[in-house]
């Protein structure tokens, strides 16, 4: 009977070795890029560089679950990505993100030898992130959504927007296990937000000469930018972005990470059970 205990107990630490060093941290370096009012569709317009921590637990050789934390720029402008000269709108934005993400491996990967050690994923989940629209003007940057460009805090009922916001990650990856302690993989993945104003533009233009008075010339001149290049200021009302539609911003890069985890515990548990059988077998 004790023979068959430890065989049985055995075969658990094997099992168990198996999925063994479950967690995996590292790092992300990659580009970001932005789609929204100032880039309608083209993808990987206008990159900056991004990186970030990457956390993930791999619950069994098809599952893990992933939680990022991400640093990245985004920027565009009307002259280099729409055409629309008479606009002449533009803005960066830093971005610092919070995500958790399921990853569904299309193939079981295991970082044991002689086992399959790469497999394409999918991935989507949940985020929270924080930005800040900006824009340079006569040599100076200035944070343009305590300005109210749409005339936010103005009229009733427009209230300023918040730079916190909520963020859907979806996207593909490759993952390939080198060894029993390293991990490499490249990632492309979008996120799909719950703001229109990454890039502090989603209405209406408001009354620029209304604008100019009660809050000052800088603050008017950064909410319609078109007689910079010789355009007409617009009408108050008429179509500045499109409200329609939320913005989007994407990450695609680079991972490394290293295994960590449980080994030791199952090298202790199989010293445990072959000195207990050993002591069995004295008695």
């Amino acid at each position: 009977m004790k023979k068959i205990f430890f065989a049985c107990l055995l075969v658990m630490a094997m099992m168990m070795n198996a999925f063994a060093q479950k967690s995996e941290i590292g790092a992300f370096v990659g580009t970001s890029f932005y789609i929204g009012d100032l880039s309608h569709s083209t993808i990987f317009s206008e990159c900056d560089i991004a990186g970030g921590i990457v956390y993930r637990y791999n619950f069994t050789p098809r599952w893990a679950l992933k939680a990022n934390i991400m640093f990245a720029k985004v920027h565009a402008s009307d002259a280099k990505s729409n055409g629309k000269f008479e606009r002449n709108l533009s803005f960066k934005s830093p971005i610092t993100e919070l995500s958790v993400q399921a990853e569904l491996n299309f193939l079981k990967l295991y970082n044991q030898k002689g086992y399959n050690c790469f497999s394409p994923y999918i991935f989507a989940g949940v985020a929270v992130f924080s930005f800040n629209p900006q824009a340079e003007y006569n040599g100076k940057t200035y944070d343009l959504q305590p300005l109210g460009t749409e005339g936010q805090g103005l009229v009733k009922g427009k209230e300023g927007y918040p730079l916190c916001s909520f963020a859907v990650p979806f996207g593909i990856g490759l993952k390939v296990n080198i060894g029993r302690y390293v991990s490499i993989g490249a990632e492309w993945g979008m996120r799909f937000t719950c703001t229109d104003y990454l890039d502090d533009i989603s209405t209406v233009y408001y009354d620029n000469d209304d604008l100019r008075y009660r809050r000052g010339d800088i603050m008017a001149d950064l909410a319609d930018r078109s007689p910079e290049i010789g355009g007409p200021l617009h009408e108050g009302g008429s179509q500045r972005g499109n409200f329609n539609t939320t913005d989007f911003y994407s990450f695609c890069g680079g991972t490394i990470t290293f295994k960590i985890g449980n080994e030791d515990r199952i090298c202790d548990m199989k010293h445990k059970l072959s000195s207990r059988h050993k002591l069995g077998r004295k008695r």
